[in-house]
């Protein structure tokens, strides 16, 4: 197995973890978990391989995916509650995911197109995607509502990899170095709060005083 297929298997179970701590959260019954786990897991690689034409998209062509996160599902639906904070948990998990999905969606769109442009693109829609998803689904607050850093870290993360495509760097070391900017990126703004400057000029208007 090459690295790259392993950074993906483990960024499917990671996603598909969180999925599943969200079901907890709304205390859903196995079934919610299958399906958010599953959701998360590998929305963002779908919505990738649509974009790139790639189809049938990856997991209908490898099933082992959603075996994966259907084990997961049923892993998490059992020891769920023994944590102390699930969405802290999943936060950091999220994190982890994003950094993972920003590689391996660069990685795709390169190989793909060999576009570095496209390759950026396709890392962000890939890490982000899921986990969006999955707020949608579950009515969690939206990461992408989150006043940190979050889109950011993933178009770190994939122009990490691209940058060290261009310069000739190995695809493992890219790898490695790509997740760990869009880890550190993404932690940083989960542990100390960074953000892009907002939009302060002025807010928006209420619909009803447009008319």
């Amino acid at each position: 197995m090459t690295f790259l297929a392993w950074l993906d298997y483990t960024g499917i179970i990671v996603f598909a973890a969180t999925g599943a701590l969200a079901a907890s959260r709304k205390q859903l019954d196995l079934i919610g978990f299958l399906f958010l786990a599953a959701i998360t897991g590998v929305g963002g690689g779908t919505l990738r391989d649509l974009v790139l034409g790639l189809t049938p998209v990856f997991w209908v062509r490898e099933p082992l995916y959603l075996l994966l996160c259907s084990v997961v599902a049923v892993v998490i639906f059992f020891t769920a509650h023994r944590l102390e904070s699930r969405y802290r948990f999943l936060l950091w998990l999220d994190a982890a995911g994003l950094a993972v999905f920003s590689v391996m969606g660069a990685a795709t769109g390169l190989a793909a197109t060999g576009s570095p442009t496209i390759a950026i693109v396709t890392g962000v829609l890939t890490a982000t995607f899921g986990g969006v998803l999955r707020d949608l689904i579950s009515s969690e607050p939206s990461v992408l509502m989150r006043r940190e850093i979050y889109v950011t870290a993933a178009l770190f993360g994939a122009s990490a990899f691209v940058l060290c495509d261009w310069f000739g760097v190995g695809t493992d070391m890219a790898s490695v170095a790509a997740f760990g900017v869009a880890f550190v990126v993404r932690g940083g703004a989960l542990r100390f709060g960074w953000r892009m400057p907002s939009y302060k000029s002025a807010p928006g208007r209420p619909p009803e005083d447009i008319f």
